[in-house]
């Protein structure tokens, strides 16, 4: 029987749901405070605008905000700051400042001239150039912050739930085993540090710039690639079945064909894994 699942298990069971709700409320109740902080400087300076103008304005930003998200976790899976790349990623991301505003703007304004017309009133940007300017300075600050927000929150995640590398070369000394078919991966987690055995490994599963090692319950992220990983595996022990995952073959209980021509496999534990077409003829001889 497999133990019962923490608080973290079943939060990144649902982790997407949860990111996704994150950044839901997150974006509304910043429109919300925006909106009200706005209207009170309205009425505060005597100007002559609804008080509904204003919760146009925050919320059609806010919305747009929202809906720019996936694109800066795109370019930041696409240039990551790593210490040996982090001025090539800075250069790309201060020039990607520069869409993402442009975005921005034409999607609020958008928004605000179909809120007006709906509301019987007419929207004006103002002058363009002037006001462009304007809303580049603080949508390269938001950009900035949001990419921040981002890596502080990945950052206590791993440290969380632990984060997998591979075993290096000392510098003065041979390597304890084999460097390019590692044995065990080095796990850090909470300021601590421990060995995984790569025999301990039931499955694996590709997840952007990382794959997730899977052992007795937990999984722990690894910066790379499967396709870089797989020729590092024990080829008799850990199969390819999918494009984005890996079993381990002495944890493989049961194959079950789909009429689609894939298969579902379970493991011992009883966790389901895909297992595509591609590769399912080849499974099944590899594990009779």
């Amino acid at each position: 029987m497999s133990p019962a699942p923490s608080p973290l298990d079943r939060y990144l069971r649902h982790r997407r749901f949860y990111e996704v709700g994150f950044w839901v409320l997150f974006e509304l109740v910043q429109a919300t405070g925006n909106s009200v902080t706005v209207i009170m400087d309205v009425r505060r300076a005597g100007l002559p605008y609804a008080a509904w103008e204003p919760v146009v304005w925050e919320f059609s930003s806010c919305l747009t905000i929202l809906a720019l998200v996936p694109l800066l976790l795109q370019m930041d899976r696409r240039f990551p700051f790593r210490f040996a790349t982090w001025p090539r990623s800075l250069l790309a991301h201060a020039l990607a400042t520069v869409p993402f505003s442009l975005l921005h703007v034409g999607g609020m304004v958008l928004l605000r001239k179909l809120a007006y017309a709906a509301l019987g009133g007419r929207y004006d940007f103002g002058d363009t150039p002037r006001q462009l300017l304007y809303e580049y300075l603080k949508d390269g600050r938001g950009y900035a912050y949001l990419l921040a927000l981002f890596y502080v929150y990945r950052f206590f995640l791993l440290q969380m739930q632990g984060e997998a590398s591979l075993l290096a070369a000392p510098e003065d000394a041979p390597p304890v085993e084999p460097v390019e078919r590692p044995e065990r991966f080095l796990v850090r987690k909470l300021g601590k540090e421990f060995l995984v055995a790569a025999a301990d490994i039931e499955w694996l599963e590709a997840s952007g710039n990382y794959v997730n090692l899977y052992v007795r319950g937990h999984h722990y992220p690894l910066r790379s690639t499967m396709a870089a990983l797989e020729p590092r595996l024990d080829p008799k022990r850990f199969a390819r079945v999918h494009r984005s995952y890996m079993v381990n073959l002495d944890h493989l209980a049961e194959i079950e064909p789909l009429e689609t021509g894939d298969a579902r496999l379970k493991l011992r534990d009883g966790t389901p894994v895909p297992c595509s077409r591609r590769y399912r003829e080849a499974l099944r001889v590899r594990a009779a």
